[in-house]
């Protein structure tokens, strides 16, 4: 990539696990295609991640490469950034491993991910589990990150990557960037449930109505919208005591490229209905050209296997270089 020794890198990952909502599209991918122009940029598809959780194994392969179609169809561009695939680059557990060694088991019981997912999964309460953010630190710490965007939920995990990077320099000498967190300044960098909008969109969430997916069809898309929960009161604006109406009102402003001002004086006098109507219909025709195109990639499985390769071979190279010197620093012998 041009000018790539003096951009700073910044890493992100999403985890295969299936449907990829709205929300997270507006909240990390949507913003990756922003940032590859700015910034030298290690995209991945968090496969490891995804097995803290029982996945199957043929719906594993099926949804790694369909959510590798959706980043490109996003524009995510392949030619700009490092796209790949986790597993693909085994520095990612290496590291893991080493940095395991000055991480303690009172900080990973803390994390507030590990408790609310063994409560979630308390049939599998694995160290996978528990050791989550020790990978994610090692992915954050092969590339040298300067930069990681993180969501509310997140920041915890990047504070035990900073501190891990931080411990590790004090202890062997300055060996990896500690990495800052680059916060978004999207307004929907936080997109809400439909039926419950206190609580972020989740595609796990019981109710169908609550979450819209980048694969949804136009009368779905709809549909849900409408039965989205506004709030008392029947006027459209931005208000903290309008939870249900703000939600939409950026949902809107995203997917239509107007802002909230604008989304407010467009819908002023209007009734919810014809609101709620309006922001469904934005957010299907919006979505249909990146569903046409990922259908056009996932035909073609050769090409999404090109782009795997070559990302996983740019991504070996940047880590191995960063776990060479790990490994030099503590001590690990060689040879000639």
């Amino acid at each position: 990539m041009e000018g790539g020794n003096e951009q700073k890198i910044l890493f992100s990952a999403v985890q295969p696990s299936g449907a990829v909502t709205i929300g997270n599209y507006i909240g990390a991918i949507k913003n990756w295609v922003a940032l590859q122009d700015e910034y030298r940029c290690f995209y991945a598809v968090a496969d490891l991640h995804a097995i803290t959780v029982r996945q199957e194994p043929s719906a594993l392969r099926r949804n790694t490469l369909e959510l590798l179609a959706l980043f490109i169809a996003c524009g995510v561009d392949p030619e700009k950034c490092v796209l790949f695939v986790q597993s693909h680059v085994p520095a990612h557990c290496e590291l893991t491993w080493t940095l395991n060694t000055i991480a303690y088991p009172g900080e990973l019981s803390r994390m507030t991910q590990f408790k609310d997912k063994s409560a979630r999964h308390a049939e599998n309460v694995n160290m996978g589990l528990m050791d989550y953010p020790v990978l994610m630190a090692a992915d954050i710490l092969l590339y040298q990150s300067a930069l990681v965007p993180v969501g509310a939920d997140q920041k915890q995990h990047l504070e035990l990557s900073r501190d891990l990077a931080l411990r590790f320099n004090n202890r062997y000498g300055q060996t990896f960037t500690v990495p800052e967190p680059y916060i978004l300044k999207e307004n929907g960098a936080k997109i809400m449930s439909l039926a419950e909008p206190a609580k972020k969109m989740s595609k796990s969430d019981d109710n169908v109505n609550a979450f819209v997916t980048m694969t949804d069809d136009k009368d779905t898309v709809i549909r849900k919208f409408k039965r989205a929960v506004t709030d008392s009161g029947s006027e459209i604006r931005f208000a903290e005591e309008k939870p249900g109406v703000s939600n939409l009102l950026t949902i809107y402003s995203v997917f239509s490229g107007k802002s909230v001002k604008e989304a407010e004086a467009e819908f002023s006098g209007k009734g919810y209905g014809d609101f709620k109507l309006a922001v469904g219909e934005t957010v299907a025709d919006a979505l249909a050209p990146i569903q046409k195109k990922r259908a056009e990639l996932l035909a073609d499985k050769a090409y999404l296997e090109s782009v795997m390769k070559s990302g996983a071979g740019s991504a070996f190279k940047a880590a191995r270089r960063t776990l060479s010197k790990v490994y030099r620093k503590i001590g690990f012998y060689a040879g000639e």
